[in-house]
């Protein structure tokens, strides 16, 4: 038997109680929301904990996050779950949908398109993903991002559309 095999790793994840940051995102904009995570006032959410996920950078509508591909975060043929990819994709997306969002609005992942151009080893380095609007719409809003190193090769790219949910008006039927 192989050391690997002999020689287990361990991972700690540990998080903040979500319903913190999800009471105080329903009284902010989204860009509010956002940059107080960004500056440690409320808590980041648990996936990004979970999957070592770092919010880099944050303007109106981009967003960039960051993360270092460990072997966490392997697939069973060792390389990285097109997941990372994916799950970091979709987060840099819908920020930047949400940095657009005005007080007490929320989205939703509708749909989410990613292209792999490259694989991802715990050995490639640092990663970012900058998500960037394309449109927003009173209930629909799409945006595209990319997957890079710190020399700027693509590892994937891809579109996402949400679906946002406006603070109702008093008195108006849905």
């Amino acid at each position: 038997m192989s050391d690997q095999a002999t020689n287990p790793r361990t991972r700690t994840v540990t998080w903040k109680d979500p319903r913190e940051g999800a009471a105080a995102a329903k009284k902010l904009s989204g860009m509010e929301y956002l940059r107080a995570i960004q500056r440690g006032e409320l808590p980041g959410p648990p996936i990004a904990e979970l999957m070592g996920f770092t919010l880099v950078d944050l303007e109106e509508g981009k967003v960039v996050f960051g993360v270092q591909p460990g072997e966490h975060h392997y697939n069973p043929i060792g390389m990285v779950h097109g997941g990372l990819a994916a799950t970091l994709m979709d987060s840099a997306m819908g920020c930047a949908v949400h940095t657009m969002l005005p007080v007490g609005a929320g989205y939703t992942t509708l749909e989410l398109h990613v292209n792999y151009v490259r694989g991802i080893a715990h050995d490639t380095g640092p990663l970012q993903c900058r998500g960037e609007i394309i449109h927003v719409g009173g209930r629909v809003a799409t945006a595209q991002g990319r997957l890079t190193d710190e020399k700027g090769n693509l590892y994937a790219h891809g579109t996402t559309t949400c679906m946002i949910f406006r603070p109702q008006q008093a008195g108006a039927k849905e």
